[in-house]
């Protein structure tokens, strides 16, 4: 072990033992500290049925194992979600549009690009198996899929499944196909998030190693569009990877007593510009960044990308997804206490702007095309546990206007 490594893990120590108050004295904060959420959408499960003479269609009968995970829109406001098949893989389709004017009874969901695109029993190379982050490219026009290829009851991600499926948003074709076996573990990997360099068409893919815990396989893959070549990088590094003595707390209790939720690097986002990476650690505590130009350069060592690593801070409490605004402001999921943290690299801050006991694991922050954010929160730790009784399943968007102002309806 490194005194590098040493050194990050003493001080990992420290913050795991610290996040307990930090908890206990953010959770304090008067509402008058934060700006207003709204539960925007409330959904009693999901559906790929049309509606009946326009009534609200019936839910789909393992709606329970299809939570509503990730969240992205496009230009003209149209949701894309994604229903990961980590709990069943029986869902009809692990990506989707969803019908955002429905405001009753289950999510009205859309196989995308088509059911056929989204079966499991498909070519694996092909269809769409588990996906459970993906980005809407507003630039170019395109959907980039990043599919895990593993589904629940398999062992490992059969040979070819592990890739990125850039789609067009209007056809759904297949525009580029980039392959991942060689850079990800079929056993060990668990492909989580996806965040893409529009203007320069590369994509920085987390891996956060969770088949493979406690001993977790984490990495940052880089995949290129125009040549479809991928490289992974920080294999392993200690700012990827679970935080010793870190545990997992949602609404004051612990994730999985017995059985910790061991997660590495799972959100990922990236500056405007394009110039820096960011990511933080689902079990763990701080956000770190990178400059993406060292990524970009085919010879550069692992030694020298460690190097270029910046710890940005402690969020506060534990973490799932992250996105920037057209600013450069950072927003992160925080699933402890309930809301979302903003990192603002102009002033190097972290502060809790929004947070709502009635927010069950915010998961995936998206901005609509007006600027106004939207979660997921689905309650993904209860599901996951099979804890969540079938029908009392509750699939919901909750939106922040960050103008201070009350969020818009619809």
């Amino acid at each position: 072990m490194t005194s590098d490594t040493i050194m990050f893990n003493r001080s990992h120590r420290f913050a795991a033992l610290a996040l307990a108050t930090l908890v206990t004295l953010s959770n304090s904060a008067s509402a008058a500290d934060t700006l207003p959420l709204q539960r925007w959408r409330s959904y009693a499960g999901v559906s790929w049925d049309a509606p009946n003479n326009g009534a609200d269609p019936a839910p789909f009968a393992a709606s329970v194992s299809a939570p509503i995970a990730g969240l992205h829109f496009d230009a003209q406001g149209t949701a894309y979600v994604s229903t990961p098949r980590l709990v069943s893989a029986g869902a009809p389709a692990t990506l989707s549009i969803l019908d955002t004017s429905a405001k009753t009874g289950p999510a009205r969901l859309t196989a995308f690009p088509s059911t056929q695109g989204n079966a499991v029993t498909a070519a694996p190379e092909q269809s769409l198996r588990n996906v459970l982050g993906f980005h809407v490219d507003r630039r170019n026009g395109w959907l980039w899929a990043l599919d895990m290829g593993v589904v629940a009851g398999e062992a490992e991600a059969p040979a070819g499944s592990q890739k990125v499926l850039v789609l067009d948003l209007k056809s759904g074709r297949t525009v580029k196909r980039i392959a991942l076996d060689g850079v990800a573990d079929r056993k060990g990997s668990f492909l989580n998030d996806i965040v893409v360099d529009e203007r320069r068409r590369v994509a920085y893919i987390s891996d956060s190693g969770s088949r493979s815990a406690p001993n977790n396989r984490v990495g940052l893959i880089v995949a290129d569009f125009a040549s479809g070549k991928t490289r992974r990088v920080l294999d392993r590094h200690p700012s990827l990877q679970v935080e010793p003595g870190v545990k997992v707390v949602s609404h004051g209790a612990e994730v999985w007593p017995g059985k910790p939720l061991l997660i590495g690097i799972n959100g990922i986002g990236l500056s405007p510009d394009g110039s820096t990476l960011y990511w933080t650690v689902t079990t763990g505590t701080r956000a770190h960044s990178l400059p993406t130009a060292i990524l970009r350069k085919a010879d550069a060592s692992d030694a020298q990308i460690a190097e270029a690593v910046q710890d940005l801070g402690a969020v506060g409490g534990n973490t799932d997804g992250i996105v920037t605004d057209a600013q450069g402001g950072l927003y992160i999921t925080d699933v402890t206490r309930n809301g979302i943290v903003k990192y603002e690299p102009r002033t190097k801050t972290m502060s809790l702007i929004a947070s709502d006991e009635g927010v069950h694991w915010p998961d995936t922050p998206a901005f609509l095309p007006d600027g106004d954010l939207v979660f997921t929160s689905s309650s993904l730790n209860q599901h996951f546990a099979g804890a969540v009784k079938r029908g009392e399943e509750r699939y919901e968007l909750w939106r922040l206007s960050l103008s201070g102002h009350p969020a818009k309806t619809p």
